[in-house]
């Protein structure tokens, strides 16, 4: 017996096709839309057996308030997600959401039909094989960088970053004034901007913190930093930088 159901995705090519598909194995498609809100109403106004439901970003927070809405409105309708190789939290958002199952996006067209089968029996519809993947990535998680000193980087301008550079490496205002061409003031000023921006209160803080979360290393490949070969060279300076000092005699 053929299931009455309806295919809802974002992009409508790929829900008339599905659709097109069902309608030749003998399913009777209610509707196959594409909206980009008020999904959940579709569904709960024509109340059909089964929803296909597709994402494209199943771990977004989110994605799922659309299931939701239908199990709490229409309970009885088994709603099926479509999406791509999920991650442990896509797999698991889905079903804490109430989806009777989850198929991948190029699954074959009798794989939907399976599992839109075993959703209206009532049974949960999910390949093997995407929850044995789901499981082992959960209990052996990859390790994921820490974004802590990007975000901090991404607070300081590029001179302030020079300053943090060179307090980390132990200069203090005079030689950081001397070695940017300006004036020891200014280099204060600086140093102390740094230190509010990451919410520090002393350069051993900032020069910690930096270390600890990276950014010292991706302050080091900015582009935005001078050559650090030797001190910027301020009015007047004489002989080149980093040239061997004039001897006596």
């Amino acid at each position: 017996m053929g299931v009455r159901l309806m295919v809802v995705d974002d992009h409508r090519l790929l829900a008339e096709a599905l659709a097109s598909a069902l309608k030749l194995r003998g399913h009777r498609v209610l509707a196959a839309a594409a909206p980009s809100a008020g999904a959940a109403d579709l569904v709960i106004s024509r109340a059909p057996e089964v929803c296909l439901l597709g994402t494209a970003t199943p771990a977004e927070p989110g994605a799922f308030d659309p299931v939701v809405r239908i199990k709490r409105d229409r309970p009885q309708v088994a709603v099926v997600v479509l999406g791509p190789v999920p991650s442990p939290l896509g797999i698991a958002a889905a079903f804490a959401a109430g989806a009777s199952g989850y198929v991948r996006h190029n699954e074959r067209i009798e794989g939907v039909e399976r599992a839109m089968m075993k959703a209206r029996a009532g049974e949960a519809a999910v390949d093997p094989q995407l929850l044995q993947g789901a499981f082992a990535e959960l209990l052996n998680p990859a390790a994921q960088p820490d974004d802590e000193g990007a975000r901090l980087l991404q607070l300081l301008t590029p001179r302030e970053v020079e300053v943090l550079v060179r307090v980390a490496e132990g200069e203090d205002t005079r030689l950081i004034a001397a070695g940017m061409g300006i004036a020891p003031s200014t280099a204060r000023t600086h140093v102390q901007r740094v230190l509010m921006k990451l919410g520090v209160g002393s350069r051993l803080e900032a020069a910690a913190l930096a270390a600890r979360t990276g950014l010292l290393d991706r302050a080091a490949g900015s582009a935005s930093l001078p050559d650090r070969a030797g001190p910027p060279r301020g009015p007047g300076a004489v002989g080149p930088p980093g040239g061997p000092r004039p001897t006596a005699g």
